[in-house]
């Protein structure tokens, strides 16, 4: 018997995804994970509050980590994108504060805390994070730094990797253990890291 608060199943038509099933889907893994946690997500409890079949969400998904990672790709896009148009020290100082808030107030960044923390002990979540996720943002953030030194807006003393974990680390750091993550350290990091050109 449905869950009292479950929304009514909608058909599906063969292996094609159906866009509002899918985006239910994604925002009741979502909306679960900040209620519940990782540990206690399960796809049963995704289909109850998103009102498809569960063989509907293994048929689209192989795990709940898929889930998530679509749901972090997705919202990161659309909430947290990489400056593309000839960055500054600014667009850039701006982007690490919109990754601060992603990561402490928006439900997207506790998905994305939540799969860091997963990808330490299970190899599985740790490559297909990396694949998926990590990998391909990094990379957008490397080619930021790129055109940010090469218009001498930053001047870096670490390599691209380097300086980014040194920029993000603390930050990600500390939103895993729950505290606040102040501006002004933000703030902090982001000169002493990237060594924006004074103006």
């Amino acid at each position: 018997m449905p869950a009292a608060n479950s929304q009514p199943r909608r058909a599906h038509s063969g292996p094609r995804r159906d866009e509002a099933a899918r985006l239910a889907v994604l925002h009741a893994a979502d909306d679960l994970l900040v209620e519940h946690g990782f540990g206690a997500l399960t796809v049963e409890a995704i289909a109850r509050r998103a009102g498809v079949a569960k063989q509907t969400i293994y048929r689209w998904w192989p795990s709940k980590v898929e889930i998530l990672l679509d749901t972090l790709i997705e919202d990161s896009a659309g909430k947290l994108p990489v400056p593309t148009e000839r960055p500054t020290a600014e667009t850039i100082r701006s982007y690490v504060h919109d990754f601060t808030r992603f990561l402490t107030q928006d439900p997207a960044g506790k998905v994305l805390l939540a799969l860091i923390a997963e990808a330490q002990h299970n190899p599985g979540t740790a490559e297909r994070f990396h694949e998926r996720y990590f990998g391909p943002r990094r990379a957008q953030e490397r080619e930021m730094l790129t055109r940010a030194i090469e218009n001498g807006a930053i001047a870096p003393k670490l390599d691209f990797d380097a300086a980014l974990d040194a920029l993000v680390g603390p930050l990600v750091f500390r939103a895993l253990r729950g505290s606040p993550v102040p501006r002004d350290l933000v703030d902090t990091l982001f000169e002493d890291v990237l060594r924006p050109r004074a103006d």
